[in-house]
């Protein structure tokens, strides 16, 4: 998948800053950061932290914490899988140790908690396309582009 996002920049980084202007600042300014150029810099932590009056271990809290956000440029494919129990209950660490094994070493397979996708799991989603009742092989074909 091809992203179009500028490269890091502290001064484009200060740009996109100084157009934050929606109520929660610190995940909504992290959130316009990785629009931007794709991940969160670690400079941007020390930028954001100044721009809004806040300390860097705030912006570090939750940097840490959404598991949406990233500090390093994305893979050019990301598969996260559901681990929370109700996808646990019908095979997503199966689910998750198979994609690791038969995904290329530089795809990006990971675990998230709870997606919202319930009555659907195993759910995955590849790409920013949800997948419920998620398989290898229907990771396989939405890695690979085709239909599921």
């Amino acid at each position: 998948m091809s992203r179009a996002v500028a490269p890091w920049s502290i001064e484009a980084a200060q740009r996109v800053l100084a157009q934050v202007d929606e109520p929660g600042p610190v995940l909504v300014a992290l959130q316009s950061l990785q629009s931007q150029f794709g991940y969160v810099h670690a400079d941007a932590v020390a930028l954001v932290a100044e721009r809004l009056n806040v300390s860097r271990a705030d912006v570090y809290g939750v940097l840490t914490f959404y598991s949406d956000l990233r500090t390093t440029p994305a893979a050019e494919v990301e598969v996260r899988i559901c681990l929370g129990e109700a996808c646990q209950a019908v095979g997503a660490r199966a689910l998750l140790a198979d994609a690791r094994e038969q995904l290329a070493p530089d795809d990006d397979v990971s675990r998230v908690f709870c997606m919202g996708n319930c009555a659907l799991g195993p759910t995955a989603v590849v790409n920013g396309r949800l997948l419920g009742r998620a398989s290898v092989a229907s990771v396989r074909a939405a890695v690979d582009g085709r239909p599921t």
